[in-house]
């Protein structure tokens, strides 16, 4: 009888990254599922080709190659590794890198219920583990691929792609690239701020969904403050409450981005981690005043602390639930089941983690602000799980986000965005088509042009259309749905704004051409009606007249080319630098 083919395989990566260590000093690893597959050397497979050239030595590394299955099973070639393969030897940087690609490629996909493509027109992801000597990794769209630097630290080479934080936020990049295109366009600092903020949500939560990894950096970061929290022999399953208060997890450093290589960086940037946003206190300041705050990595910092602080309070809230002990030798002092205190943080962080994703497709397709992204995060959740009463995550997200002075975009009570308001007509479209079909999608928005509110004197388009299947966490139903988005754009002189009561930026010239877009995301039951239509119009003029001032004020206009040059490479290296190019926000 033929055995069905395995739907997934184990690798071995580095937890974190090699400045984390268990307390015998090896590198912290884990091994992870990832989607099976015969791979060729590399490795290289259907969505991601690693082929490991170094520019800067010009070096090609010889691929290891992967065997069959055998027994039924494929073998994992680095199970155990010592700390000195996981530095030296170029072939498990190789497999760590395909490894977290595909591991975060899974998640966005089981998030989302549909296969997930490129924002290129090919398969295969290309990944260069040993691009350069420079202190940098980055995202590519014109090389349709992910590239990672190296350099040299005070104990050696520093590697950003044994970095789990680092290779899963570039990932993350190109992968929110494919979902919405757009978001790499430049508009608000929310918007460039968003790729960075998100990116860093995906990579921090992917590492604190690992259970073994969350028990693993708990000792870790408690040895570093005060062993004298730790019980003595034969109470080592247990963990001080004191250190996992809420006031005690946000200090500690394994929320901050790539420790390793944030120590190395500290003497030019003077910063720990490469950002430790979880430190970033509560206040109104950073979002609506402060110039800082317009760089799209410091933008993003607002996203990732209200997003991690709310992971923490739901964290903490579910430890409350958990029985204490005493140890006689530790008077006064309560303790709780280390395991279980890991457990329950490796759930939140994989709920969130999939909520975050899953929010995607409940965005608005151009020009992202924060308040747009909190209601996407709400309607995607109410939509799966609409009873929230056990952990309130969703009334945790509202709280930590006004901390900061996000609020959702939509003015209902609850934050979701709302049902349409005008009676729509499907007498001439077909349900069946609108699930895969651009143009029958089209001609549901023409005829109901008027409803959606869309703008008729403007070039329009369907961007995408994606059907999804997502299964209910509480009753194990799925939910099928279709998104769709629709973009609309026009050019105009800047002295004809005032027709669409935009307000010119001040000493802007009058004949000079400004592309303003707008559209809509359509969320479609499985019987092809409309359930939400989340738009940002394009004749919207307090958006467009802020965005507009922005721009201009960013100089966008005047060195519009010098702009549309830089790339993520850019972005990166001046952001290691702690330098600021707030003309450019490609992303």
């Amino acid at each position: 009888m033929h055995k069905p083919d395995l739907r997934t395989r184990f690798l071995t990566i580095v937890a974190q990254d090699p400045a984390i260590r268990s307390g015998n000093g090896k590198i912290l690893t884990a091994e992870v599922s990832v989607p099976a597959e015969e791979l060729a050397p590399g490795p290289r497979g259907y969505r991601v080709h690693v082929v490991d050239f170094d520019t800067s030595v010009h070096t090609f590394y010889k691929p290891r190659k992967y065997q069959s299955t055998r027994n039924g099973r494929y073998q994992d070639p680095y199970k155990n590794p010592s700390n000195g393969t996981i530095l030296e030897d170029p072939r498990f940087h190789a497999q760590n890198a395909y490894a977290i690609i595909m591991r975060t490629l899974a998640r966005f996909e089981f998030a989302l219920g549909r296969r997930i493509s490129w924002s290129f027109s090919g398969h295969q992801l290309k990944v260069s583990p040993h691009a350069f000597a420079d202190a940098n990794a980055f995202y590519s769209k014109q090389h349709e691929a992910l590239v990672f630097g190296y350099f040299q630290g005070k104990k050696g080479t520093i590697f950003s792609s044994l970095s789990h934080d680092v290779i899963a936020h570039e990932t993350t990049h190109a992968l929110l690239d494919g979902l919405r295109e757009r978001y790499i366009d430049p508009s608000s600092p929310d918007q460039g701020g968003f790729h960075e903020g998100f990116a860093d949500i995906v990579a921090l939560l992917s590492v604190f969904s690992i259970r073994e990894v969350v028990t693993t950096l708990l000792d870790w970061g408690i040895q570093r403050r005060r062993d004298r929290s730790r019980p003595k022999s034969g109470h080592q399953g247990l963990i001080n409450k004191k250190d996992v208060t809420l006031k005690a997890l946000r200090k500690s450093a394994l929320l901050g981005m790539a420790e390793e290589m944030g120590k190395e960086l500290g003497q030019v940037r003077g910063r720990g981690a490469l950002r430790q946003s979880v430190s970033l206190s509560p206040s109104l300041t950073y979002y609506m005043k402060e110039e800082e705050f317009t760089e799209p990595h410091r933008r993003g910092e607002i996203l990732v602390a209200a997003m991690l602080n709310a992971f923490l309070e739901v964290w903490c809230k579910r430890l409350e639930q958990l029985r204490s002990v005493k140890v006689a030798r530790h008077k006064g002092e309560e303790f709780l089941d280390r395991q279980r205190v890991a457990d329950e943080g490796s759930e939140v962080a994989d709920y969130l983690l999939t909520m975050a994703v899953r929010a995607i497709d409940y965005t608005p397709p151009v020009h992202l602000e924060f308040g747009d992204y909190l209601s996407a995060l709400l309607t995607a959740d109410h939509e799966i799980r609409p009873n929230d009463s056990k952990y309130g995550f969703r009334e945790h997200l509202k709280a930590s986000f006004a901390a900061y002075g996000i609020v959702p975009a939509s003015p209902g009570e609850a934050g979701q965005w709302e049902p349409p308001d005008h009676k729509l007509s499907y007498e001439r479209t077909h349900y069946e088509n609108m699930s895969r079909d651009p143009d029958e999608v089209f001609r549901f928005a023409w005829e109901n042009r008027k409803a959606l509110r869309l703008y008729e004197d403007s070039y329009s388009r369907i961007l995408s259309v994606r059907p999804c299947i997502r299964i209910g966490p509480d009753d194990g139903f799925p939910l099928r749905e279709t998104v769709a988005e629709c973009l609309q754009q026009v050019e105009v002189r800047a002295s004809e704004l005032a027709a669409l009561r935009i307000p010119k930026p001040a000493r802007m010239p009058g004949n000079a051409w400004v592309r303003l877009q707008g559209g809509l995301t359509l969320i479609f039951n499985e019987y092809g009606h409309l359930k939400f239509s989340i738009r940002n119009r394009i004749d919207d003029p307090k958006r467009q007249g802020k965005r507009l001032r922005y721009l201009w004020d960013s100089g966008y206009f005047t060195d519009r080319q010098f702009a549309q040059s830089q790339g993520f490479h850019a972005m990166h290296r001046l952001r290691a630098l702690g330098t600021s190019m707030r003309t450019q926000e490609e992303w």
